[in-house]
């Protein structure tokens, strides 16, 4: 992780010394800020954040970033101030002050990124290389300070804000209960990990009323007995579609297996595989859709804004119906009714399996950026290239979290019914935060 930012330091560096006098335009450049986004994924690849946290770590840095483009650009952008549950005002630049908004918003990014959920330092080497380019490219000290000072104010105020959310009330809260219950979930190899956040949908949410606002019907009766039921023909669908998969199918699953900690195991030996999260993986395709429309600097910065938010609540309602029903996954039903040998194609991820997270935050995903980017908007992703997985071509995001349930399905982690209802919720997730907020003036 370390050798990745020091390269993207010296990639900056370099540019920095063959021009001079023009910092106007360097930080006017919307590749620089989803750049920053990367860096700060690896970060939270790098220190190992489950996929709920670190999408909190990505809406503090994207709304800090946000509001002071909003700060800069009143006539064209409205403050989350008041939009957002909680956040009630953000600092104004001061009046007369010469302030470049686009670095101070770099910086603002960078500085919430770190602060909410990891060791302090993690970016200092990235945002150290910012600041030189800044004062290598001629930025006026005057301009340089003034945007350092508002960065760091918009900063304090979202920080404040991030504090009141009680994610840290719920860091001392009690353990998932694992019981044998017939359907309800337990542990699954080969970690066996205890229950991922249970108590997420206590998380103060952005956008949606609560976390109970999109409730979905209950999940099938648990019925391993009776091949006429519902539950029974899902289990041995999900375990028929694994012991079948072509290899365009594979690729799928593959491709949107996001688990940011795979644990390998080979005899005695255990070591880990690193992937962006779910979310990380939307953040990446953010950039990919705001680079190839030729999106300005600031409608980049509020594309990243909304659609963290869209992720950021989405994993809120989610979480409020997996630990309400507490259904288990496929591998254990079929491990322990039809076949203890059987696994699935991804790894399963150690929380319940009604409903499926990553359908549900790639649909609301996908609202908040069609709204940005139109309803036909084919891109490639090469998200996955990092871990050598080959890009897959979309003819919109909707397309994109569509795939994204039947990879589940084709994993072998959800079961199919499931996956439908799950984009079906982040599908009203997404239609409430881009209904909600007003971020461009009109």
């Amino acid at each position: 992780m370390k050798k990745i930012m020091i390269i993207a330091c010296a990639a900056i560096c370099f540019a920095a010394c063959n021009s001079k006098k023009d910092y106007d335009q360097i930080f006017k450049d919307p590749n620089l800020y989803c750049k920053t986004v990367y860096e700060l994924n690896n970060v939270v690849m790098g220190n190992n954040f489950g996929p709920i946290v670190a999408s909190r770590n990505y809406m503090y840095a994207a709304v800090a970033g946000y509001e002071v483009i909003a700060g800069g650009y009143p006539d064209k952008y409205n403050s989350l101030a008041g939009q957002l549950k909680g956040l009630q005002s953000v600092p104004h630049p001061k009046a007369g002050q010469k302030i470049d908004f686009e670095f101070s918003a770099l910086l603002a990014y960078c500085k919430l990124g770190e602060a909410v959920t990891f060791p302090e330092g993690s970016m200092k080497i990235y945002v150290d290389s910012l600041k030189m380019l800044a004062q290598d490219h001629g930025m006026p000290s005057d301009i340089f300070d003034n945007s350092i000072e508002y960065s760091d104010s918009v900063s304090a105020a979202v920080m404040r804000w991030s504090k009141k959310d009680n994610y840290l009330q719920t860091r001392g809260a009690s353990q998932y209960t694992v019981n044998d219950s017939p359907g309800r979930w337990v542990p699954t190899p080969p970690a066996y990990t205890s229950a991922m956040e249970p108590h997420w949908r206590e998380i103060r949410s952005c956008v949606i009323d609560s976390p109970e606002q999109f409730m979905p019907t209950p999940p099938y009766q648990f019925n391993v007995t009776e091949k006429n039921s519902d539950y029974y023909k899902e289990v041995k669908l999900s375990q028929n579609i694994v012991d079948s998969l072509n290899p365009e199918q594979t690729w799928i699953a593959d491709f949107w297996d996001d688990n940011p900690f795979k644990l390998n195991v080979s005899g005695h030996l255990m070591f880990a595989t690193k992937k962006f999260s779910p979310a990380g993986h939307w953040m990446g395709i953010v950039g990919i859709a705001a680079i190839k429309s030729g999106a300005d600097f600031s409608k980049t910065v509020e594309a990243y804004a909304k659609t963290s938010i869209s992720l950021f609540d989405a994993f809120i309602q989610c979480w409020n119906i997996k630990y309400t029903y507490n259904t288990l996954r496929p591998e254990t039903a079929i491990n322990k009714y039809f076949d203890p040998n059987w696994r699935p194609h991804l790894q399963t991820p150690p929380f319940p399996e009604y409903t499926c997270g990553h359908c549900t935050i790639s649909s609301a995903a996908a609202e908040t950026l069609t709204s940005d980017f139109g309803e036909n908007f084919s891109y490639n992703d090469t998200t996955e290239l990092d871990f050598g997985i080959k890009s897959r071509s979309f003819t919109s995001f909707k397309d994109a979290a569509v795939e994204t349930l039947n990879s589940r399905f084709y994993g072998g982690i959800h079961y199919h019914y499931s996956c439908l209802i799950s984009n079906k919720m982040g599908k009203e997730v997404g239609d409430l935060v881009v209904t909600r907020l007003k971020m461009k003036k009109d």
